[in-house]
Parts: C-alpha cells; structure tokens; sequence
C-alpha cells in the first residue's frame, strides 16, 4: 500500500481513488501536534495497516522535531503497545 503524506495527514486511496486508510495529526502549535483522527476501511482491518499509518505518522513527527498528543482512540492505545514511539508523546 502507498500512502500519501500531507503536511498533517498520511492516507492512501484504493485504485478507484475511493480513501481507504487515513490519520490525520494537524499542529496544536508551532512544536506539537494532535493525532485526532485513524481510519481504516473495513476490507483491510486486521492487516496492520493502522498500526503502518501510526508508525509513519509518529516517525513525519519525530523528523519534524514535533511533539505529539494523542486524543483518537485507536492512537492512545498503540502507544500503550508501542513503547519505542513513546518518546513523541508531550
């Protein structure tokens, strides 16, 4: 899958160009972000593709030299799975 990264959302769309996997992190000021927001359509649940999108998401932060808070549900309990990615978090 080939995700395209924006400035604060990393999607992918199907080859129908229908959005099929999404998070979104926009800026809550000029050093942090919030990650509000994954989707993930119900054909590739269960394949990983959310924990991908938080992976790149957490890594365009770290790169970014940001911080991130995390308010989406799906988000708050990766990172309670994911101690490596920890260090983002404010």
């Amino acid at each position: 899958m080939e995700f395209i990264h924006e400035i604060d959302r990393i999607y992918a769309n199907d080859e129908n160009g229908r959005l099929v996997a999404e998070i979104t992190f926009p800026a809550t000021g000029p050093e942090t972000v919030v990650i509000d927001h994954t989707f993930v359509d119900p054909s590739l649940r269960g394949a990983g593709v959310a924990g991908q999108l938080m992976k790149a998401a957490c890594e365009r932060i770290k790169r970014d030299g940001k911080r991130a808070t995390a308010t989406c549900s799906y988000a708050v309990s990766w990172f309670e799975r994911n101690e490596g990615y920890r260090d983002i978090l404010k």
